[in-house]
């Protein structure tokens, strides 16, 4: 009941704390995972790392220099060092034999450290307005308010609005720079706009998870979204809808459970998200692929048992004669474990049928696929024999792998070049 009762009084937004809040982190999301989805293609995701830390001493500048902790003064102060960061990093790595991973490590090391020291001469200068800037390095989402929400909620429409305008060069200039250049964008200036909104995403979202936690949420959400599809545009939208699932669980969860810090619990969320993508994503999952591995490898044995048959019932020209278990062992070795399950998984297919118990026999249809098989085998051996000038001892292993993978449409190539064979290099008749 207390479950039900919790989670009723959450999403009716009685709370203004909750409201403030949620809407806070929710844009934050959005705003971050659209801009961290071109970060994560153009293989900057350290880079975002990078300036995460290096905003830290902007905000510690911009509180001494103004003495006030309005949310969009600090804003500004964590904008520039930020972009100082990034133009450090490409000075380097333009200007010396430094490589960009060093770079990165670099300026973030140099950039955090100068935040660290500046933040413990403000905590230990005795001004009494100092207190909360600690939270800039692990996140205050849970203490959002409407000033906060605010400045999160302009900055999200700047960030979206710009994106929006940009799609398309921020697109192409993400995947392919050189044909960008070639018709003739300046790139130069795309490029310095999506750093721009990079750094804007990540001084207004430290409000929030921090600067240790920043980088995850801007590339976490992307990188799980890439798992899922190929087009950019859905990409753009997986990467928002886990950005925003992963803040409204973990709002969730810091208000059921007062003592649970909000932004590192968006973290684990979106992290969650990730590793679930990463196993179960239909097309680059881990799971999905081993699946269709043993799938595939089920299918090239059970194709070797049948071309098998086929070859026995050409050596006698008794096709339809039941083999026994020894009988095709003695013809092609064969663990007989996955013997008998792939003749079971052919029998249901009526590819073969079971005759006296343990003896099997080719059905037409098996008959007509093992034929297809030994045909394939043996039109690539002549192929590799006849234009590769491969001696002919030496093309049967090739074939025996390419035989599952060529295609009819390969098939048709392969006959229109060899001039439809009659014999393979070794002599032996093409089935057709």
């Amino acid at each position: 009941m207390d479950f039900f009762k919790n989670l009723i009084e959450f999403f009716s937004l009685t709370d203004a704390n909750v409201r403030y809040v949620l809407l806070g982190v929710v844009l934050l999301g959005a705003s971050t995972s659209v801009v961290g989805s071109f970060t994560f293609l153009r293989k900057k995701s350290l880079l975002g790392d990078a300036i995460a830390h290096a905003v830290l001493p902007g905000i510690c500048l911009a509180f001494l220099l103004f003495n006030t902790k309005n949310p969009f003064v600090l804003l500004i102060g964590a904008a520039v060092t930020g972009w100082l960061s990034t133009l450090s990093i490409d000075f380097i790595t333009a200007k010396s034999r430094i490589k960009m991973d060093t770079a990165i490590g670099l300026i973030l090391s140099i950039f955090f450290g100068a935040g660290i020291l500046l933040l413990t001469m403000i905590q230990h200068s005795g001004n009494a307005a100092q207190s909360g800037l600690d939270h800039f390095l692990f996140g205050k989402a849970a203490a959002l308010v409407s000033t906060d929400v605010w400045m999160i909620g302009t900055v999200s429409v700047i960030l979206l609005i710009t994106v929006f305008i940009f799609f398309k060069a921020f697109t192409l200039i993400s995947f392919d720079k050189e044909f960008a250049f070639s018709l003739g964008l300046p790139v130069g200036l795309y490029e310095v706009v999506l750093s721009t909104l990079t750094v804007l995403a990540i001084a207004v979202g430290i409000q929030a998870v921090g600067v240790v936690l920043m980088a995850a949420m801007l590339i976490t959400p992307a990188a799980a979204a890439r798992y899922w599809t190929n087009k950019l545009p859905l990409m753009v939208l997986l990467a928002i809808l886990f950005s925003v699932i992963a803040c409204i669980v973990g709002v969730y969860i810091s208000y059921v459970v007062p003592a649970m810090p909000t932004g590192p619990w968006i973290i684990v969320v979106v992290t969650l998200l990730a590793f679930f993508s990463i196993l179960f994503a239909p097309a680059r999952g881990i799971l999905p692929k081993v699946f269709k591995k043993r799938k595939t490898a089920e299918i090239i044995y059970n194709e070797n048992i049948l071309k098998c048959l086929f070859h026995l019932g050409e050596a006698d020209q008794q096709f339809e004669k039941a083999r026994s278990l020894a009988d095709i062992q003695r013809r092609r070795f064969f663990n007989i474990v996955k013997l008998k399950r792939g003749l079971q998984k052919l029998v249901k297919e009526e590819a073969v049928l079971k005759v006296n118990n343990m003896k099997f026999a080719l059905t037409d249809a098996g008959k007509k696929e093992g034929a297809r098989i030994a045909r394939l085998h043996r039109l690539w051996e002549l192929y590799l024999n006849t234009f590769l000038k491969m001696p002919e001892d030496h093309v049967h292993q090739g074939a025996e792998v390419i035989e599952h993978f060529i295609t009819p449409e390969i098939e048709e190539m392969l006959l229109a070049e060899l001039n439809n064979p009659t014999k393979d290099p070794h002599n032996r008749e093409i089935p057709y």
